[in-house]
């Protein structure tokens, strides 16, 4: 698996056409790095954040090409709201960075409380509501409002994953099931996307500088900002991201458009992978010859039919899935 670096002055699409691009999560972290280099490639981008809150007045950008849409992205009807808003000001939706996310709350597993009759209490499920069910949601409303676009090309979809999404982490069960079916969902999905010109990605951070670091985590003082306690584990050896990185990758898949379909890329102290197109290559290796030529048998199951013979034929090119690389990450691209 090869590793590349991103050059923002190769980002051509994004630095020339001026698109409507929709983040959730756009008010901090990864999401406000996003919209802050989607800003200075192209001042005339129409921006549409949606967060619990607006962003800091350290964000400037034009209002006319700005909106801001409050709300908790749990509810749907709030989301799709957004959605609307958006589309009504600006005429369109090109591009949709589903990023909103939240740390593990508390430990659902091991920490038996009770309830008010003394039973055992219900799990606390808002991490698998706002990491997995209000993503699949904002996917939702980003594939109905990018089949709309009549241009050959849909748009594009981002998502934000992790390396637990990957990896799992063991102190993070269900935030590492709500990545593991992110990855899960755009992987399902990017066929029937491909059909409509829509590309679907994963961006995969390790342990980023952001305030989910320092949210929810137990062990971390309560007065060390994010900054802080990223330089201590910094310190012992462990790879941190900055934001910014992350922004990186998203603009890079936002900018390569259908090249970029299927990708998922790895960032780990600020190094970037394709994740996805490393695991196509080593199928055989974690499957076997023979379960491998099994399940390619499979996909000729009365289940697929329904996807027509587009989908065959995007099968049929997928089954190399072998990539191409003639350099930095800007031109780098993949059968797909």
């Amino acid at each position: 698996m090869s590793l590349f670096q991103p050059d923002p002055s190769t980002f051509t699409t994004l630095k020339s056409t001026p698109k409507t691009i929709v983040i959730t999560g756009g008010s901090s972290g990864i999401g406000l790095a996003t919209a802050r280099l989607l800003s200075h490639l192209n001042p005339s981008h129409n921006l549409v954040l949606i967060d619990l809150q607006a962003p800091p007045p350290s964000f400037t950008h034009s209002p006319a090409h700005l909106l801001i849409h409050t709300c908790n992205i749990t509810s749907w009807a709030s989301q799709r709201a957004g959605f609307a808003a958006a589309y009504t000001k600006f005429g369109r939706i090109d591009l949709v960075f589903v990023n909103a996310g939240i740390a593990e709350h508390h430990d659902q597993f091991f920490n038996d409380e009770l309830d008010a009759a003394g039973e055992l209490k219900e799990p606390d499920r808002r991490v698998l509501n706002i990491d997995m069910d209000a993503a699949a949601d904002t996917t939702k409303l980003a594939i109905h409002y990018l089949r709309k676009n009549k241009n050959p090309s849909g748009g594009s979809i981002a998502l934000t994953a992790s390396l637990a999404g990957y990896l799992a982490s063991a102190g993070a069960p269900l935030y590492s099931a709500a990545k593991h079916g992110v990855v899960g969902l755009m992987r399902a999905l990017k066929q029937e996307c491909a059909k409509l010109h829509i590309s679907i990605a994963v961006v995969a951070p390790a342990i980023t500088t952001t305030p989910i670091l320092t949210g929810n985590n137990r062990t971390h003082r309560s007065s060390t900002s994010a900054e802080d306690y990223a330089r201590e584990m910094a310190a012992v050896g462990v790879p941190i991201n900055k934001p910014e990185s992350i922004a990186l990758a998203v603009c890079w898949l936002f900018d390569q458009g259908m090249g970029a379909n299927g990708a998922g890329i790895f960032v780990q102290k600020d190094k970037f992978a394709d994740l996805e197109s490393g695991l196509a290559r080593s199928r055989e290796h974690w499957m076997g010859k023979e379960m491998l030529e099994d399940f390619r048998g499979g996909r000729k199951a009365p289940l697929f039919q329904r996807l027509g013979s587009s989908y065959k034929a995007y099968i049929a090119q997928n089954l190399s899935m072998l990539p191409t690389e003639t350099g930095k990450l800007g031109t780098f691209h993949i059968k797909r």
